[in-house]
C-alpha cells in the first residue's frame, strides 16, 4: 500500500474539522522543509548534520520535487564521491569532464 493511499483511509476516518487541520500542518511542514533544503547547502558527510540534512531533505521530497543536486558524500551523478570521477563517466557512457557540477552534457553533434 503506497503512503498517499494510508493517508486517505486514515483521513477518511477522522472527522473533516481535523482532517483539515491535519493536511494544512503536513502540507506547511513539506513547504518549510522544502525551503530549508533550497537554501541550506549539503553538510560534509562527516558532519553531525548529515542525519538531520537528509530528514528535512526527506521530508521535502514528499511534494514530489527531485532529489537536492547535492548530497554529502555524493557526486552531481549520485554515485558514492570515493568513485573515481573517470569511472562513473566510462559507466555513463558521457564524455569526460560531463558529469561535472554545473556543466551541461557535451553533444557529440549540434541539435539540429
Amino acid at each position: 500500500m503506497d503512503p498517499f493511499s494510508l493517508l486517505q483511509d486514515v483521513l477518511s476516518m477522522l472527522p473533516a474539522q481535523y482532517a483539515g487541520d491535519v493536511v494544512v500542518v503536513l502540507s506547511f511542514l513539506i513547504s518549510t522543509c522544502a525551503l530549508i533544503a533550497r537554501f541550506w547547502r549539503p553538510p560534509d558527510p562527516t558532519s553531525k548534520w548529515v542525519l538531520v540534512w537528509t530528514i528535512v531533505t526527506a521530508i521535502a521530497q514528499a511534494r514530489g520535487w527531485n532529489l537536492p543536486a547535492y548530497q554529502p558524500g555524493k557526486k552531481a551523478a549520485m554515485v558514492p564521491a570515493k568513485v573515481p570521477r573517470q569511472e562513473v563517466e566510462q559507466r555513463l557512457d558521457v564524455p569526460p569532464g560531463s558529469t561535472r557540477p554545473g556543466k551541461p552534457p557535451a553533444r557529440a553533434s549540434p541539435p539540429a
